[in-house]
C-alpha cells in the first residue's frame, strides 16, 4: 500500500485477512493499512480446539477482549476463563496464551502496542518448559 492507500476509516471490506495456525486474523489496524504507529487491532476467529499457544511479545503489550465464545486465557502462570465482555491485559514481554475452551468459535479482539517496533513481534515458547506442560498442571479457577 502506498501513502495514498492509508485508511482513516476502515470498512468491513478493507480488513486484511491473514491465515494463522489458530484461525483467520482480521487486521483492522496495522502499519500499511492505517497510519497507526502506536496501536494495532486484530479480530481473531478461533475454531473449537484451536489455540494461540504460549508466546510473548518482547516489545509490545496487549489487551484481549472476548466478543463471543469462551477463552482459556493465560497471563504468565495464571489462567482464567473469559467470556463475552471479559478482557485480559498482557504486559510487555510476558508469556501468555489463548485457547478456545468452548464448543463454538472464539472471537476476540487483540489490541497491541506499539505498532512499529524493532526486533521480533512474537516469540513462541510453547515447546519450552514450563509452558509445554503447565496447562495439565492447574485446574481453571471456575473448576
Amino acid at each position: 500500500m502506498g501513502r495514498e492507500d492509508i485508511l482513516r476509516f476502515i470498512g468491513k471490506d478493507d480488513v486484511q485477512v491473514e491465515e494463522a495456525p489458530w484461525g483467520p486474523n482480521e487486521w483492522i489496524s496495522r502499519p500499511g493499512l492505517t497510519d497507526a504507529e502506536h496501536l494495532m487491532l486484530v479480530r481473531v476467529n478461533m475454531p473449537p480446539g484451536e489455540a494461540h499457544a504460549f508466546h510473548r511479545h518482547p516489545a509490545m503489550e496487549e489487551i484481549i477482549y472476548v466478543i463471543s465464545g469462551q477463552a482459556e486465557q493465560w497471563v504468565d502462570r495464571e489462567k482464567q476463563l473469559l467470556g463475552p465482555g471479559d478482557s485480559a491485559h498482557i504486559p510487555v514481554d510476558m508469556v501468555h496464551g489463548t485457547y478456545n475452551a468452548g464448543d463454538d468459535e472464539l472471537v476476540f479482539l487483540a489490541i497491541l502496542s506499539p505498532a512499529v517496533l524493532e526486533g521480533p513481534a512474537l516469540v513462541d515458547v510453547s515447546e519450552e518448559e514450563p509452558w509445554k506442560s503447565i496447562r495439565s498442571q492447574r485446574p481453571l479457577k471456575s473448576d
